[in-house]
């Protein structure tokens, strides 16, 4: 081409020099955006339950380890949430999938941890149990009896939440804090009145017989369940999240599209018969996991005020604070008030644990910067890994 061409009447070279330099920056920053969206930490630590489906189903067919080929998988099993984010909290851990109040506890035992996903209630899968021959008919009449349950866990909430609407105080039963395990054996042997109890300990003492279910959540005011990480793990892979979750929700969705072989998958895995497996699984019907919407945050929060109100929290906390979203969202970091704090360390709501957790995490956002809606984290691709046993929220 002529140089003719660049400087005769009228030619901006100037102009045209920054328009090459601008479609290069812009070339450059869609480079690296991609790299970071396509890049995965070395290792990623998962804590699950037993009766955690898409994360049994995720580890059965190996989900995480075929999405991410160059990330050594771990996965660590829990006997319940507590214990599971006492793990998160000490960076043993990378992220963690609980019922609703074991992030209020950590929360309030000054964890610094993120609500990065949530799944919608699944009310029918957690209930009240008493004998079948119990003279307990209703929640008013188990004032003054033993109840068990574990301590700081989604059962902690739908006792707390079944005595309100009862019209009774948690101070008027005798709570007894127990593993699913150990509460199970307590109210088979007659030690306690009632158990408190989510699935599949639910359905394994239905198939059992012997028992009668005085409430279950479809009556109570549940807010789900929650897919948490640490604050810096979510900061420094918060694209990595994202895409953790998009498998997770893949994983549930074949309890509808596999049924059959799911059911084999989890009993094996979980160790229980394949009726009370496709019990468990009538009990929750798979959703996407999903952001948390402003309506999921609220109803979260007066979870948290009741628990308070009942002297069942040291300090006041605000979920706001602790709540991540995808897509650069990034909430506010805790404000240097002691809201939410009281000492940093492990709280002291639970029992034995398995440990294996990391470092980083996205921030959280206002209320008002978080969807009214709950618009789905949408599916992506499809799963080595170490173990360990149990089932909890």
């Amino acid at each position: 081409m002529s140089l003719f061409f660049f400087f005769r009447r009228g030619f901006n070279v100037h102009r045209w020099l920054n328009i090459g330099a601008m479609a290069a920056i812009i070339t450059l920053a869609f480079t690296n955006t991609v790299i970071a969206q396509d890049s995965a930490p070395a290792q990623f630590r998962i804590g699950y339950q037993k009766g955690s489906v898409n994360l049994v189903l995720a580890k059965t067919h190996q989900l995480l380890e075929k999405r991410f080929p160059d990330t050594q998988i771990s996965w660590i099993e829990f006997p319940a949430g507590p214990q599971m984010l006492e793990a998160l909290n000490v960076n043993s851990i990378d992220l963690g999938s609980t019922g609703d109040i074991p992030p209020i506890f950590a929360q309030a035992a000054g964890a610094d941890l993120l609500y990065v996903g949530m799944e919608p209630p699944k009310p029918k899968a957690e209930v009240i149990l008493v004998p079948e021959n119990s003279a307990i008919n209703s929640v008013a009449e188990l004032k003054g009896h033993k109840v068990a349950f574990q301590k700081g866990s989604s059962s902690h909430n739908l006792l707390l939440q079944a005595l309100q609407k009862a019209g009774l105080k948690f101070t008027d039963i005798q709570p007894v804090y127990l593993t699913p395990a150990d509460a199970r054996a307590a109210f088979q042997q007659g030690n306690v009145d009632a158990w408190v109890i989510w699935d599949p300990y639910y359905s394994a003492a239905l198939l059992q017989g012997g028992i009668r279910v005085l409430i279950d959540g479809s009556q109570l005011n549940q807010t789900g369940s929650f897919y948490l990480a640490s604050r810096p793990y979510t900061e420094a892979n918060g694209p990595f999240i994202q895409r953790v979750l998009e498998v997770l929700t893949q994983a549930d969705a074949l309890t509808l599209s596999d049924r059959a072989q799911s059911i084999t998958l989890l009993a094996n895995a979980m160790g229980l018969p394949e009726a009370v497996i496709a019990s468990y699984l009538d009990h929750r019907p798979p959703t996407a996991i999903q952001p948390l919407s402003q309506a999921t945050v609220a109803a979260q929060q007066r979870t948290a005020d009741l628990f308070f109100a009942n002297r069942l929290l040291p300090v006041k906390v605000d979920i706001s604070q602790r709540v991540w979203q995808p897509a650069g969202q990034l909430s506010s970091k805790p404000s240097s008030s002691k809201q939410s704090s009281s000492k940093p360390s492990s709280s002291k709501q639970s029992s034995s644990n398995q440990s294996s957790s990391n470092q980083s995490s996205p921030s959280q956002s206002s209320p008002s910067q978080l969807p009214t809606d709950q618009p789905s984290i949408a599916p992506t691709s499809i799963e080595q890994s170490s173990t360990a046993k149990s089932q909890t929220k």
